[in-house]
């Protein structure tokens, strides 16, 4: 199956355009929760493709403004390439959205795009789930406050956690974004320099300065202090060992999840993610 097969097109992909600021990308990375945004510029010769812009150049490089030096060069890929080929990159290279690039921006292949195709039948997913699995195991405890889950989320570096009750044992699945469904989103004015949110606020997100004389968008999101127990989905998708990562694809699509806990009979054995299945076309 070929890019060009599987990708969103250029024209339902939202960009910016330089020369530009920090500010026409806020929109879109924070209130319509994208994690990146394309980046191109008008030149003679029409539409040139830049790079990406991310939330997290905007997080570390708070005192930039200029958009074209927030820019980010990224791995490319064509409409011609191998979905398979994609996989390997997006795996390598941690990167969950990849352009497609000939001179011009021609679309966005994205992780999604690959486990449609997987359900589908269009790529190889007749390996077993459990030999895709991901042994090690996020989990938090049911009475955990959610700020607190939060903070162990972003530590693990994973965007969900295996809620287990007082026997230990799976009571329901956290995730990135049932928090951001509960989150209250506050927004504020700064000043050059200045941060609405305290550096010690344990349930500041994200903050974006201000800088020179202009005043522009910051961002705090509070997170109820409730246990997990109360924004858990308790109703988890499993699945076991002996299905296949087609079987898997297509549990993740019809329920909107990116992970599915791995069970051998009553016991947690493993958590299959969406980039588990990718490994499974190029190994």
């Amino acid at each position: 199956m070929k890019v060009a097969d599987a990708m969103t097109p250029r024209s339902a992909v939202v960009t910016v355009e330089l020369p530009g600021t920090r500010d026409d990308v806020l929109e879109y990375l924070q209130e319509r929760a994208f994690s990146s945004v394309p980046v191109i510029k008008e030149g003679d010769d029409g539409e040139e493709f830049r790079g990406l812009v991310s939330r997290d150049a905007l997080i570390e490089r708070p005192d930039e403004d200029q958009l074209a030096l927030l820019v980010e060069e990224v791995p490319t890929t064509t409409q011609d390439a191998d979905l398979t080929e994609v996989a390997e990159l997006m795996v390598t290279e941690g990167a969950r959205r990849v352009p497609v690039v000939d001179g011009q921006l021609e679309g966005i292949v994205t992780i999604t795009d690959v486990i449609h195709a997987i359900a589908e039948g269009e790529v190889d997913g007749d390996s077993e789930v459990g030999d895709l699995a991901t042994r090690e195991i996020n989990c938090v405890y049911v009475e955990t406050p959610l700020p607190v889950a939060e903070q162990e989320l972003s530590h693990a570096g994973v965007p969900y956690a295996v809620v287990l009750d007082e026997e230990g044992d799976m009571d329901g699945i956290i995730t990135e974004v049932d928090i951001l469904d509960v989150a209250r989103v506050v927004e504020g004015e700064a000043d050059t320099g200045e941060s609405i949110a305290d550096d010690d606020d344990d349930w500041k997100w994200e903050s974006v300065k201000a800088v020179g004389n202009s005043y522009m968008p910051t961002r705090n999101v509070e997170i109820p202090g409730n246990p997990v127990r109360e924004f858990m989905s308790d109703g988890v998708v499993t699945v076991s060992k002996r299905k296949t990562a087609r079987d898997a694809a297509q549990l993740m699509i019809d329920n909107d999840i990116e992970q599915i806990p791995l069970v051998s009979g009553d016991a947690l054995a493993g958590v299959v993610q969406d980039v588990d299945l990718l490994r499974a076309l190029y190994r």
